[in-house]
C-alpha cells in the first residue's frame, strides 16, 4: 500500500526522473537515505517499472505516427501474433483490445512507403485486417498518472 510520502515521491519521478534523492529529500523533509530505501522499494515492489527518456520522433527522422486497430483469426484469448507484433522495432505500443478489433498498435515511422512496408510485415504475421489512425498531431503525451482518490 502507498503511502502519501511514496504518492509524492512518485510525482516528483514522474516529473523528472532524473531528479537526486537530496532534492527529493528536501522537497519532502526527509533524508536522502529514507528517499533511496523508499524509491529501492518502490522498484523492488514493481511499483516503479523503469526509467525511459523521452525522444522527440522527428529528431530520428520519425515524422509519422499512427495506431493501427489489428484484427486476427486467432483464438479468443490467444495473443501470440500481438507479442510477435510486440517485438517489431517500429512498434511502441500493443494492447489486446475488447472491441471490434483484436490490437490497438502505436507505431513510429518516416513515411508512407514505411508505413506500407510495416503493414505487409503485419500480413506476413497472420493479420487478417487493419486500419491506420494517422495522428496529426499529439496534444498530450505522457506516462505521468496520479493515484485514484481514496
Amino acid at each position: 500500500m502507498l503511502d502519501q510520502t511514496d504518492l509524492k515521491i512518485l510525482r516528483l519521478l514522474q516529473k523528472n526522473a532524473r531528479i537526486p534523492n537530496v532534492e527529493i529529500a528536501r522537497k519532502l523533509k526527509i533524508t536522502p537515505s529514507a528517499i533511496h530505501k523508499r524509491i529501492r522499494r518502490l522498484e523492488e515492489e514493481k511499483v516503479i517499472l523503469g526509467y525511459e527518456t523521452k525522444v522527440d520522433p522527428s529528431a530520428l527522422e520519425l515524422g509519422m505516427e499512427c495506431y493501427i486497430k489489428v484484427h486476427t483469426d486467432e483464438k479468443p484469448g490467444t495473443v501470440e501474433i500481438g507479442k510477435m507484433i510486440a517485438a517489431m522495432p517500429e512498434v511502441q505500443e500493443v494492447h489486446f483490445m475488447a472491441a471490434d478489433f483484436y490490437y490497438l498498435v502505436k507505431v513510429c515511422e518516416k513515411d508512407s512507403k514505411s508505413h506500407a512496408k510495416f503493414i505487409r510485415k503485419l500480413g506476413e504475421l497472420g493479420v487478417r485486417d487493419c486500419y491506420t489512425l494517422l495522428i496529426l498531431e499529439s496534444l498530450k503525451n505522457t506516462f505521468r498518472m496520479e493515484a485514484a482518490e481514496k
